[in-house]
């Protein structure tokens, strides 16, 4: 362990005890509080970048929350190179990926392994590298590791999806292969997704950026192109059987959803079971998503940011017949990159919270989410200030994150 952090801090002489937060009626932060759990004030407190009206009360800016059971954050390691990817192992050790093209195994003390070599070389360039990971529903028995990269091919670079065996002695990945390759590849080192995992029935679900440039934006909403979009295939690279185009001509049947910008978070609701979403947006309008099956959620023909240049984005709309809103979006950003929802029963105002990891935000988003709305923000480690790039729930119920800065965080009881 390297450091022990409790927020919020309360100094009783030399010892520290915690509490996240008034337990009784009384202030927090200044802001009155009827209760335990109850909304305050939204988090979010600097300007918006567009007088863009939200679609419904509640999309945007919603009002705060705080934590009220103890928990305890630690910093367990800082000797990570550039993670991305984090996955609990069935033992309660982790699987991480690092940027340069290597993984790591962490232990819950924070020791880490060696390198572990063997993968396919990535492009590092830019946003690329060894990005997101998951391993397979039988990863006891066949030790299955899958994961996503930046690949630089004659064409460009492209987002690439890869497995192998992870070695019994846990140096190396054995008969690496590529399974799946995102086209067209394109020149820019950006916007890459790469986010994956399986879903309940045994296939791959993992997503694409549509590269940042104008001239390939478009192709988030060209279902012959594999950018910008949520992708579906089997453990073999194939269409997973029941897309929502697999019997389409005019579209790839691995294709799940579209109109995606640069999807960095996915996740899947504990009870419901339905698949959640987080993507960047450009200058404002970062989007938290419900991903349906062949739904297109709009990019770039609707959006609630702007381009870099503070210049508005097409026809500057924000809502459209056939296009999905947003469930929740940020302006100003907070770059949300790995999410995660909260499953276990320590903390229990958490159950079912979605956990977004955040960049430019340096702190880790606490969604409360009600009846697919979101109904109170909670901003943790804020002042770690730290780029939290990914986050996943332990074997033992508490969270996990990993920062660009090296950091490997325990959140939890």
């Amino acid at each position: 362990m390297i450091s022990t952090s409790r927020f919020p801090l309360i100094a009783l002489g030399l010892a520290m005890s915690i509490s996240s937060c008034q337990s009784s009626p009384g202030k927090t932060n200044g802001e009155e509080v009827a209760g335990p759990d109850s909304t305050i004030a939204p988090v979010e407190t600097k300007e918006p970048n567009t007088d863009y009206q939200p679609a419904f009360e509640g999309q945007t800016r919603i009002g705060g929350i705080k934590t009220t059971t103890p928990y305890e954050t630690e910093v367990l390691s800082e000797g990570l190179n550039r993670p991305w990817g984090i996955t609990s192992l069935p033992d309660g050790r982790f699987l991480i990926t690092e940027k340069e093209g290597t993984m790591r195994i962490a232990s819950p003390d924070g020791t880490l392994s060696g390198a572990i070599t063997g993968l396919p070389e990535v492009n590092a360039d830019g946003q690329g590298g060894l990005l997101g990971l998951t391993i397979d529903p039988s990863f006891d028995d066949n030790r299955m590791v899958y994961w996503a990269f930046s690949e630089k091919t004659p064409e460009g670079n492209l987002t690439a999806i890869a497995k192998g065996k992870l070695s019994d002695d846990e140096k190396t990945i054995e008969n690496a292969e590529v399974i799946y390759r995102a086209t067209p590849a394109h020149e820019s080192a950006l916007h890459y997704g790469s986010r994956i995992l399986f879903d309940k029935t045994g296939n791959l679900i993992f997503s694409t950026g549509e590269r940042s440039d104008l001239e390939t934006r478009p192709q988030s909403q060209d279902l012959n192109s594999s950018l910008g979009k949520v992708i579906r295939i089997t453990p073999d690279g194939q269409p997973a059987p029941g897309n929502p185009f697999e019997n389409r001509d005019d579209a790839r049947a691995e294709i799940y959803s579209y109109g995606h910008r640069n999807v960095q978070g996915l996740a899947f609701h504990p009870e419901t079971g339905d698949l959640w979403e987080a993507e960047f947006g450009p200058r404002g309008g970062d989007e938290i998503n419900r991903v349906a099956p062949g739904k297109n959620y709009g990019w770039p023909v609707i959006t609630y940011g702007l381009e870099y240049s503070g210049e508005k984005i097409g026809d500057a709309i924000q809502q459209k017949e056939g296009m999905e809103q947003p469930v929740y979006y940020y302006d100003p950003v907070i770059s949300p990159s790995g999410i995660t929802f909260y499953s276990g029963n320590a903390i229990p105002e958490w159950e079912n919270n979605l956990f977004v990891a955040a960049l430019s935000g340096m702190h880790i988003a606490r969604l409360r989410i009600e009846d697919n709305k979101v109904t109170g923000e909670e901003r943790l480690l804020a002042d770690e200030k730290q780029r939290f790039r990914g986050i996943t729930q332990g074997k033992d119920g508490a969270l996990y994150a990993v920062t660009d800065q090296g950091r490997l965080y325990r959140i939890g009881k």
